[in-house]
């Protein structure tokens, strides 16, 4: 396994590779960077297929965090983590506190949250050992999936006036993946008047997004083809890529998942053909958004108004796209860095 060799390494500051045989944990911390404050980024546990697998997920993940984190204006650097395995099998609280105290050896310079199968009950469990920690109360509303979603319908908001069109009643978003986020991000376009396309790997969410919103269902693997405005991934990252790219037919993407390009290359065949890319790390910041200091009440009112920021930051990536004639992740990229650059 190479590590400062690899191709997503991205001169990261460090890079755990942590085990404990009682609970089984296996796992891998990346801290991308430390130039605008603690890296904060959330733990993910998934059956990965390979240990490179999960390097390359951390490693992408991790450098994704930092510019998420720097174009949100947020204090903090970037960093992420990975459990290998099957969170349905191996998640106990042994495995969380063993995870939890390899966190607290980091002194602070990593600050992890929840993410895909470490949801905000299990980051009370790691709370029971590092005080590391961004959760968000459990009774307080805390939940930012809700605020993610807030962001990315901004987001969509602000591609649509890019291209000219000031409402978005009326309009089709296709919305891939009918988790947390995207569930409420179809709630949130129905009531503003939008038509949804809605897919799913589990039938049950789209039958429940069809009741809900009148949803037009999509077969899996077909949403980024359907005839659309919009095309909104929130699944799983890489949807876009040298097979999907010439079938999309929405003029413009917006949606929550990580790392939808597959390839920086990706970036320029969107270009190439037309399509409006708003970049991912910009449009699904709300989560990170929603992050209140340590000891300070957390209030979703305040969280979604930072949210509705979004859409200003969009608008600013874009027009320096267009100034610049570069693709938009360039554009973004290149923001981003010079954030972190001048916080350095």
């Amino acid at each position: 396994m190479d590590v400062f060799s690899h191709p997503q390494f991205a001169d990261h500051e460090m890079v755990c590779f942590c085990s404990d045989a009682n609970s089984g944990l296996k796992a891998i911390i990346a801290i991308h960077s430390t130039s605008r404050g603690p890296a904060l980024g959330g733990c993910r546990m998934r059956p990965y297929a390979s240990e490179d697998e999960a390097l390359t997920d951390v490693l992408r993940l991790s450098r994704g965090m930092s510019y998420k984190n720097a174009m949100a204006g947020l204090p903090f650097g970037g960093a992420k983590s990975v459990i290998i395995g099957d969170p349905a099998v191996l998640k106990t609280p042994a495995l969380l506190h063993a995870f939890a105290r390899f966190v607290d050896s980091l002194g602070g310079a990593y600050l992890t949250a929840e993410d895909s199968n470490i949801n905000t009950p299990d980051v009370a469990v790691i709370g029971e050992v590092t005080r590391h920690i961004r959760n968000l109360p459990l009774d307080e509303g805390g939940d930012p999936s809700i605020v993610t979603a807030w962001g990315v319908f901004h987001a969509i908001k602000a591609g649509l006036r890019h291209r000219g069109e000031q409402t978005i009643d009326g309009k089709t978003v296709a919305v891939e993946g009918l988790g947390n986020v995207g569930m409420e991000l179809c709630r949130l376009l129905h009531e503003a008047g939008a038509g949804v396309v809605a897919s799913d790997i589990d039938a049950s969410k789209v039958a429940e997004a069809e009741a809900r919103f009148g949803a037009r269902p999509a077969p899996v693997g077909t949403a980024h083809a359907a005839q659309a405005d919009v095309y909104a991934p929130c699944a799983l990252g890489g949807v876009l890529n040298a097979q999907s790219i010439p079938e999309i037919r929405a003029p413009i993407i917006a949606g929550a998942a990580n790392n939808q390009l597959a390839t920086p290359q990706d970036g320029v065949r969107l270009q190439e053909r037309g399509i409006l890319y708003c970049p991912d790390y910009v449009a699904n910041a709300g989560g990170v958004l929603s992050v209140v200091p340590e000891g300070v009440p957390y209030d979703r009112g305040a969280a979604l108004e930072r949210a509705s920021g979004i859409a200003e930051t969009v608008a600013a990536v874009l027009e320096f796209a267009e100034k610049h004639q570069i693709p938009t992740h360039q554009a973004a990229d290149r923001l981003a860095e010079d954030r972190i650059r001048k916080a350095s």
